[in-house]
Order: C-alpha cells, then structure tokens, then sequence
C-alpha cells in the first residue's frame, strides 16, 4: 500500500496512524535473486511486487550539498571477478562483482590541511546546486502526495570518505582544525542551499548518511559528538524546522545506544535500519526514548535463515503492541541476506501481515519501492 506524504509524517511524529507500516527496506543481497529462481520465485517475487509491501513515494528536493564539479571516474581495470576506477575524489575504488554493490577504496586523498584545502572548492556553495527544474518536478510530486527529502552530507561520513575510517577517527584528536574546517565547509554549503531551497519548496525529511559504528559501538562519542557534528548539524536543522520540515533522519549500522542522546540534541529524531546483529533492540530504544525517536526496520534479517519458531518469536516481540502505536516502521534491518529460503521469507511476510492486522496478500495488490533514503 502507498502511504502518502501526511499520512506518513503522521505516522513517524507519534501523530494518528491509521495502520502499522511494514515495509522492504532495502532489497535483495547480490546473489539471492539467483537462489530465489532455484527455487522456484516467480518474477512478481524476484522483484518484490509480490509482497505487497507498504511504501512511500519519494521525490529529490532538487538541491545539491553534497561534493560537486568532480572529474569523471576513470576505470582502471574491469574483468569478471571485479573493477577497479579512480573516482571523482581521486581513490582508487576496487568492487567485487559478486558479492557487492559499492566499491572499496584502496587509498584516499586528504592526509592534511593542505590536501583537505585542493579538494575543498569541490564542497563549497555556487548557485549551481539549486536545479529550477527538479525542484519544480519536486512540488509537483510532494502536492501528490510524496515525500520531498533533501539530503545533509554526514558530519562523520564526510571525512570518513575523504580520510578513510581510521585517519578520520584519529583526526578528532590529532587534527582539529582540519575537521572543522571540513565540516564548518559542509554545513556552510548546506545553509546557503536550504535557504534558497526553502524559498521554493519546503522538504518533508533532511536526510543523512553516516554508518559511524559497529557491533561494538559508535567510532564517535558523545563528546565528539558535541563538539563537532553538532555545530555542523543544529544550525542546519534549525533553519528547516524553522520552515516546516518534520523529521531529520540518520542512515546508520552498528550498536548507537551510547549516542542516541547526543544525536537527539542536534536534532534527529529518525534513526535506521536499528541492526540486531550489532545489539540494536527497537523494543528497548522506544523504552528509552518514547517518543523522541522514530525508526525504520529492526527486524533481525538472519532470523530468516532460521526455523518458523525462530521467525515468530522475532516478529511477536519487535511488533508487540506498544510498537504498533506510531513511530515505527517495521522492515528488516538491512538487504535481505542470501540463504534465506524462499519459503522462509513468504512466511515472514505473511505472518507479520497477520500480527499487524494487514490484510492477507492477494495477486490484485502488488507493489514495492525501496524505503532507504
């Protein structure tokens, strides 16, 4: 079922749902399409129509903040087994096709203030980011019902793609100048954008993307926190709060309990895809937080992999009733991992249906659209 624009940002600011939203994130991993077909998929199942999931259209806001003017990427080397490109950046960025969808960078272009400062004309503001066009097709959309959504550089991302994980972490302490700059540059831009933007057009969600931890937690802490993603994120989300958007949300993996608080004071109040693996609980974060925090997926997709009893005891916990209410948007925590059987993932879907109170599936309702943006 498509959710339109209001009846989603009412369901995700704890306003009157009228149903529960259960959703496929993010698809398939490379890989499961072909074990799918093995045993026996039809198409509507390979492209995921046949689970009739719910959704919500999205439309780009037509803004650019992100790195912009790059040289094209230049392949390197490509065979059967993988493709090596120096991209925009300068990286040098290896995939492996069978197993992967985004490429790994081998080396990375800023060490230092000097090097940050040869790519930094790339980050800074020109009228340029502000397409007339998009952003008109984006009214058009969001009038009929989609979610316009503009998108906010990460505050760890940013450098983690510019110095890599490691150099990035380090660089807090051993180089605070430089992640200021980088990061004053980001924010910066972003203003001078959603200043014009809103002019125009005023966006439903701000988007960002960080993935800053893993299963053993967060690779920033609260003082980091503090002190340098807040001055890069707050002024930003005040401007378009100010404007009218509702809901700022953050794309992170990983176990981010310890800098939930912090987050929540620059003002996110979306966070995904809330990683079980990694000791994420959704029911134990909505303890917490209430209603604070919204969320997308939380589903342990491995549980798929397991027995019917296994995927029950997931699925009677993570939608129990309190969950049910608002503010949460059920799906699995990430891409659907291969070995599930496909009979696993039909019963999945059927019997999440049945505990939210969704109609059984039928042929004549068909539809899905990915939901991480």
């Amino acid at each position: 079922m498509e959710f339109l624009r209001e009846q989603y940002l009412s369901l995700m600011t704890f306003g009157q749902a009228e149903r529960p939203m259960f959703v496929e994130l993010m698809g398939p991993l490379v890989g499961l399409e072909e074990e799918w077909r093995a045993q026996g998929a039809t198409a509507a199942e390979l492209d995921l129509t046949a689970f009739d999931w719910d959704y919500v259209r999205i439309t780009d806001c037509g803004a650019d903040t992100g790195p912009r003017g790059l040289p094209a990427e230049r392949v390197l080397e490509d065979n059967a087994e993988f493709s090596i490109k120096r991209d925009g950046l300068g990286r040098t960025v290896k995939l492996y096709k069978a197993r992967g969808t985004i490429g790994l960078p081998l080396d990375y272009p800023v060490t230092d203030m000097d090097s940050w400062l040869r790519l930094k004309p790339f980050y800074t503001f020109d009228e340029g980011r502000l397409n007339a066009q998009a952003i008109e097709r984006a009214r058009q959309a969001q009038a009929e019902g989609a979610l316009a959504v503009a998108h906010l550089p990460g505050a760890y991302d940013t450098p983690r793609q510019l110095m890599g994980e490691e150099a990035a972490c380090l660089a807090y302490y051993d180089q605070p100048e430089l992640m200021y700059d980088i990061l004053a540059t980001v924010a910066d831009t972003s203003l001078r954008v959603f200043e014009r933007l809103t002019e125009r057009l005023v966006p439903d969600q701000l988007s960002v993307h960080e993935d800053l931890a893993g299963k053993s937690g967060p690779l920033l802490g609260p003082e980091q926190i503090t002190r340098f993603v807040a001055p890069c994120f707050q002024p930003v989300w005040e401007l378009l709060a100010a404007r009218g958007t509702r809901l700022f949300q953050m794309d992170t993996d990983g176990n981010v309990t310890a800098v939930i608080g912090p987050f929540l004071a620059c003002g996110l109040n979306v966070i995904y895809p809330m990683e079980p693996a990694a000791g994420m609980d959704i029911v134990a974060v909505r303890h917490a937080w209430g209603e604070r925090l919204a969320m997308l997926g939380g589903i342990d997709k491995h549980v798929l992999r397991q027995d019917r009893a296994a995927i029950r005891r997931e699925l009677e916990h993570k939608m129990q009733p309190q969950m049910r209410r608002s503010g949460m948007v059920f799906g699995l925590d990430h891409r659907i991992p291969n070995g599930t059987p496909l009979a696993n993932y039909r019963y999945y879907v059927d019997l999440g249906r049945e505990i939210l109170g969704l109609p059984p599936r039928s042929p004549e309702r068909r539809g899905w659209r990915r939901m991480a943006f």
